[in-house]
């Protein structure tokens, strides 16, 4: 039996997020129905981390468990199975032990919005008003961020988790020319359950003045999360970049040069 990593992205807007569950479309059960039809054995596929509904991966990892020898060029043949929304650059040998999820110690996301309307970007990026945006205040608030590392009041299930403790390494704006497209960057150890849509949905409130770099701090420190607080739209956002002590590879996504275009980073 070996083990290989298979490096992949995928097109998240037709799928109920990466995790197979009853009754509707996952990433995780396209993937491993493909696999099994072209290993002719059950495989299953395990994961680097879960996304939601309509999220996007421009770098995922999973690994699998294989009892035989490849023939054939196994990437050209998956990809020619695979539907036109997930593609896999590599597959790659695995020590016995290593497992796509639990030796990760990084992950970057990136969340994409765009103030005019464009058919093209509707599945790609969030779609919000941004002409009257405060990008001071909202550097600020993403300064503001990197203080703390609790975030148990950004999260959706805080009590399902061990604990709510992050290592937000970096957070990173970036903004187009014009001010109509924008990009907010987030690196840690690990995120907890809708901790990014719902950091950027107060980052947002930040911008349009609907609260203070302060009440931004408040929320936080309090340690609790806060009822009927609004997430992000799912389309804006992309599991980036994944990385391992034995392996860190460059995002080789096909769709998100376009949305990185024109974007300069603001200095926090």
């Amino acid at each position: 039996m070996k083990k290989y990593f298979l490096h992949l992205a995928y097109n998240g807007s037709r799928y109920r997020g990466w995790q197979r569950q009853p009754k509707v479309i996952s990433v995780q059960e396209v993937l491993e129905q493909t696999l099994t039809k072209m290993c002719k054995q059950p495989i299953t596929c395990f994961g680097c981390g879960r996304t939601d509904a309509e999220v996007h991966a421009s770098q995922y990892f999973c690994h699998i468990e294989v009892e035989q020898e490849w023939d054939f060029d196994p990437v050209f043949r998956l990809n020619k199975m695979l539907p036109h929304d997930i593609v896999v650059f590599e597959i790659i040998e695995a020590e016995a032990g290593a497992h796509a999820r639990y030796d990760a110690n990084q992950r970057t996301y990136h969340y994409f919005i765009h103030g005019d309307k464009d058919p093209f970007l509707q599945s790609l990026s969030a779609y919000y008003e941004l002409q009257y945006l405060d990008m001071e205040r909202m550097k600020a608030a993403c300064q503001l961020l990197l203080e703390y590392e609790d975030f148990r009041s950004l999260c959706k299930t805080p009590d399902k988790h061990n604990h709510t403790l992050c290592d937000l390494r970096k957070v990173d704006l970036w903004v187009s020319e014009n001010k109509e497209r924008l990009c907010f960057r987030f690196t840690a150890n690990r995120f907890l359950k809708g901790m990014i849509r719902l950091m950027v949905g107060r980052l947002l409130e930040v911008g349009k003045t609907k609260i203070s770099v302060e009440d931004f701090a408040k929320i936080i420190e309090k340690k609790e999360p806060e009822p009927l607080q609004k997430s992000a739209y799912p389309q804006g956002l992309y599991l980036a970049k994944v990385e391992y002590p034995y392996l860190s590879l460059p995002t080789e996504s096909l769709f998100v040069p376009m949305l990185n275009e024109g974007l300069h980073f603001q200095t926090v």
